[in-house]
């Protein structure tokens, strides 16, 4: 099964106590990193799949997010997410690693993956932004725009609940418990700006790493999936599923990832 172990950091001077789920084990690791409004629960049965026996793996909940504490949620940000991620790594001594990030988490993935472009096997990106049209959740704290990170919260919750998305009442009904309100406007504006204006498609397509972009087929109409596959990156539609396959397809999440590593290691 897994463990689980909280970690004592500290990030651009903030104080963490970081939650995370690990398992040892001997083939290549895998860092998984979740989204907005999620926790590193979304990846807890990797230990039921067979696929993954003997695959070392961490997941962990970003900060201002599920069971980890930090102690300034208005410093959080995608560059703070990632500086994060490095520390987990170098706490658990992974050097090389195969790479999956769901939306939030998959920004954040981008954007290690960029930076550090030798250390990850491979990278499965799950929705995770590289066009500035991937903001329809983040863009909201500029479309509904709020002084009292509350009572935008409030109202994110309260849209969501009601959007014509697969999972999206489950993903509602969970947003008060898994996220702290404080920490929403600076995650939010970190990835609409790095959205809008950092190039995230050119980094994507640029790293030297095999790559998927998984998708459900809710989100098929997004304007450059055919750019990607003619790019060579993978493509991976989840039937009956918007941006949550996590919750709406598990099983074919699982096992589109697992075909996608098995696939890098052959090669």
């Amino acid at each position: 099964m897994f463990s689980e172990l909280k970690l004592p950091l500290t990030v651009e001077g903030v104080a963490l106590n970081v939650a995370t789920l690990r398992r040892e084990g001997e083939r290549a690791p895998i860092l998984f990193l979740h989204g907005f409004g999620s926790t590193k629960e979304d990846y807890a049965d990797i230990v039921l799949h067979p696929a993954f026996n003997g695959h070392p793996f961490v997941a962990y909940d970003a900060p201002g997010c599920g069971e980890t504490q930090c102690a300034d949620l208005s410093r959080i940000s995608i560059a703070f997410l990632l500086e994060t991620a490095l520390q987990v790594l170098a706490h658990f001594d992974i050097e090389r690693f195969h790479l999956v990030g769901h939306s939030m988490g998959g920004l954040t993935a981008l954007m290690l993956a960029h930076h550090f472009p030798g250390r990850v096997l491979s990278f499965v990106d799950i929705e995770g932004n590289v066009a500035p049209e991937d903001c329809f959740l983040s863009r909201q704290i500029v479309d509904y725009p709020s002084g009292d990170p509350e009572a935008f919260f409030t109202a994110f919750i309260e849209r969501a609940r009601h959007a014509p998305a697969y999972a999206s009442g489950l993903y509602s009904a969970s947003l008060r418990h898994k996220v702290r309100a404080g920490a929403v406007p600076g995650i939010f504006h970190s990835m609409v700006e790095l959205s809008d204006n950092a190039d995230l498609m050119g980094k994507f397509l640029g790293l030297p790493c095999p790559r998927m972009f998984m998708f459900g087929e809710q989100n098929a109409s997004l304007s450059y999936l055919s750019h990607l596959q003619a790019e060579g990156i993978r493509l991976a539609p989840i039937a009956d599923c918007g941006h949550f396959p996590m919750y709406s397809n598990p099983v074919a999440m699982w096992q589109q990832i697992a075909d996608f590593q098995a696939s890098v290691v052959a090669e």
